[in-house]
C-alpha cells in the first residue's frame, strides 16, 4: 500500500503544470489594454478606466506630434491591443492606412471626433475680425482644446470601453461623469476669467493651435504659422506683420508652444520688448511632466494663469 501511494503521488505531479523559475508576473494581465495617439487622450482613458486598464501613449515623451509616424513596433503595439484611440484623421492622416495593414478581430478603433464639427480653414490678415486664422481649407484638428469638445471625447471613449467590457459598465460611467464635471468646471473658471479681459489678442510665436479656445472665449487668435505642420517656417513678411500688431494693439505678451524651440517668440520680442509664456496645446508632454503623473487639466489651468496675464485680465 506504501509503495502504491509513493507511486499515485510521482504520477500526480507528472501532471502538475509545470512553472518556469525565472518566469516574469505580467503587470496588469486581464486589463483592457488600450493604445492612445495624443496626450489627451492617453488622459482621458486613463481616468476613465483607471485599475481596470493598461493605457499607453503612443508618441514617446518629449516628440512633437506632427511629425510622427508609427515605427513597426508601435503598429504591432496598436495591434495587440484592444483598444485603439486617435483624435481624428486631421490629425493623425496616417491611421487610414496603418489599420488597412492590420489584422487585428479583437481590436476596436476609436475615433474621438465622433460628433465634433471640425472648424474648417479660412485664411485671413491680422487686420481681420475673424477669430480663426489657419490654413485654408484644412480643418483643423485640436478639438480637445474646446473643453466641451473634450467632454464628447470623454463620452466617446467611455463608451467604448463599456462596449469591450459590459460587465464594469457602472465603474466606467461613473468615472467618466466625475471627469467630465472636472471638464466642466474648467470650463466655467475659463469664461469667467477670459470675459473680463483688458486685451482679447492671442499673439502665438507657434502652430496654429488654439483656434477653439479662442472660438469658445470670444478671443481673437493669429498664429506666426499659416498652417498645423512644424516644418512652416513663417516668412520674413509674416514676423513683420505680427511686429506690426503687436504695436498696434499693445500686446505685452508672446506666447510659444510647447515642444518646439521659441525662437520665433524670441525674434519677436526683441523687436517689440514684450515678453514671452507659453501655451501648451498638450499634445505631447516631456518625460519629466510624464514622469511626474501631470494631468491634462493641470496643464489647461497653467494655460489660464498665463492667459489672464497676457491678456490683462483682473
Amino acid at each position: 500500500m506504501k509503495k502504491f501511494f509513493i507511486l499515485l503521488l510521482s504520477i500526480t505531479f507528472l501532471f502538475l503544470p509545470s512553472c518556469p523559475k525565472n518566469e516574469k508576473k505580467i503587470v496588469g494581465q486581464g486589463n483592457l489594454k488600450i493604445v492612445t495617439t495624443l496626450f489627451p487622450l492617453y488622459d482621458f482613458a486613463r481616468n476613465i478606466g483607471q485599475q481596470k486598464v493598461d493605457v499607453s501613449l503612443l508618441l514617446p515623451p518629449g516628440v512633437e506630434s506632427h511629425t510622427f509616424e508609427p515605427r513597426p513596433a508601435d503598429i504591432r503595439r496598436i495591434q495587440d491591443s484592444d483598444l485603439f484611440i486617435f483624435t481624428n484623421k486631421s490629425m493623425e492622416p496616417w491611421v487610414t492606412n496603418l489599420l488597412k495593414g492590420i489584422d487585428a478581430k479583437r481590436l476596436t478603433v476609436v475615433d474621438t471626433s465622433k460628433g465634433i464639427a471640425l472648424i474648417q480653414g479660412s485664411h485671413t490678415d491680422e487686420e481681420s475680425e475673424n477669430t480663426h486664422e489657419h490654413e485654408a481649407g484644412s480643418p483643423d484638428p485640436h478639438i480637445w482644446l474646446d473643453f466641451s469638445n473634450a467632454i464628447k471625447m470623454v463620452d466617446t471613449i467611455a463608451v467604448a470601453l463599456i462596449a469591450k467590457d459590459p460587465q464594469n459598465k457602472d465603474f466606467y460611467a461613473n468615472n467618466s461623469n466625475e471627469f467630465k464635471k472636472k471638464l466642466d468646471d474648467l470650463d466655467k473658471k475659463y469664461k469667467d476669467a477670459l470675459s473680463q479681459c483688458r486685451n482679447k489678442i492671442i499673439i502665438h510665436a507657434g502652430h496654429f493651435a488654439f483656434g477653439y479656445l479662442a472660438k469658445r472665449y470670444n478671443l481673437k487668435y493669429i498664429s506666426a504659422y499659416k498652417g498645423f505642420a512644424p516644418d512652416a517656417e513663417p516668412t520674413p513678411k509674416r514676423l513683420v506683420e505680427l511686429t506690426h500688431t503687436v504695436k498696434k494693439y499693445g500686446v505685452k505678451y508672446i506666447y510659444y508652444e510647447e515642444l518646439i524651440s521659441p525662437k520665433m517668440a524670441e525674434v519677436i520680442s526683441k523687436e517689440t520688448g514684450c515678453s514671452l509664456l507659453m501655451l501648451h496645446g498638450a499634445h505631447n508632454v516631456t518625460r519629466e511632466e510624464m514622469d511626474s503623473g501631470v494631468k491634462f487639466i493641470s496643464l489647461m489651468e497653467n494655460n489660464l494663469k498665463n492667459l489672464k496675464v497676457g491678456l490683462q485680465c483682473p
